[in-house]
């Protein structure tokens, strides 16, 4: 299995096809998404074991999303049961693919304390969010070579994690190898990824004005475009004759009339 390279133009073809995706089911994509954010608050504030936690879930949440994506890419409806998917199927793998990312998560913060970014570390990894933009700027004044260590390697750790979850469901992938071929999806789609996160931080802008409103359809656009992108850079498999294996696909066909 290996990765398309699409041209940049794709970038924004994922966002249309983001948001036709979220136009067939739009009152419910909002209620899934806001489900999932009390779910995430309510899990990430237990003591201790909160944070650590939802890392391990994250991916089987995010293919909850996906597999409504797929759903209604298929023509089906949209339905409350697509969120437990990823506890029903592959949930070991994608648990594991979780625990991968927040041992890598662990290991970039303890080199980052290594190369001088203890007080910076110390601050991210604080209970209490800290309010004081100073304290934040002079931890990071201080850190040096550690913040660009930090961004790096967290770029690279948000790269390999971009499609795996969905390579892991869909494709039964196991996690290290999901993580490499969506690292090398990325590496070879930089330019409309890049044309994408641009476009995205426009709408993002706008859909701050006024009162956060159109973060409503923006929020649920984040994931139907991670899906359009997943699909356009993994198409489905192939028989000999040409007919699809399995339909984690949009259908471009339709997306031309939008």
């Amino acid at each position: 299995m290996e990765p398309l390279r699409l041209p940049t133009r794709q970038g924004w073809e994922w966002i249309k096809q983001g948001y036709a995706l979220f136009m067939k089911a739009p009152l419910l994509w909002i209620v899934l998404l806001f489900i999932c954010m009390i779910a995430a608050v309510g899990i990430s504030s237990v003591p201790v074991v909160g944070q650590p936690l939802m890392s391990l879930l994250m991916p089987a949440i995010l293919v909850g999303l996906m597999a409504g994506c797929r759903a209604l890419s298929q023509g089906e409806e949209l339905e409350l049961a697509h969120l437990f998917r990823g506890f029903k199927q592959h949930t070991s793998q994608l648990v594991t693919l979780g625990g991968i990312s927040l041992v890598g998560q662990f290991l970039i913060l303890g080199l980052m304390m290594v190369v001088g970014g203890t007080a910076l570390v110390g601050v991210l990894m604080s209970s209490q969010p800290e309010t004081d933009p100073g304290v934040m700027l002079q931890a990071i004044a201080g850190a040096g070579f550690a913040v660009l260590l930090g961004i790096v390697l967290f770029s690279l750790l948000i790269m390999a994690m971009q499609f795996a979850p969905m390579l892991v469901f869909f494709r039964n992938v196991p996690p290290l190898q999901a993580m490499k071929l969506s690292l090398r999806a990325f590496l070879y789609n930089a330019l409309p990824m890049l044309l994408y996160g641009i476009t995205f931080m426009m709408l993002a802008i706008l859909a701050s004005l006024p009162m956060m409103l159109g973060w409503l359809v923006l929020l649920p656009l984040v994931f139907t475009t991670l899906y359009a992108s997943y699909s356009d850079i993994f198409p489905p498999l192939k028989e000999a004759a040409g007919t699809p294996l399995e339909g984690d696909i949009i259908d471009h066909d339709e997306q031309e009339h939008f």
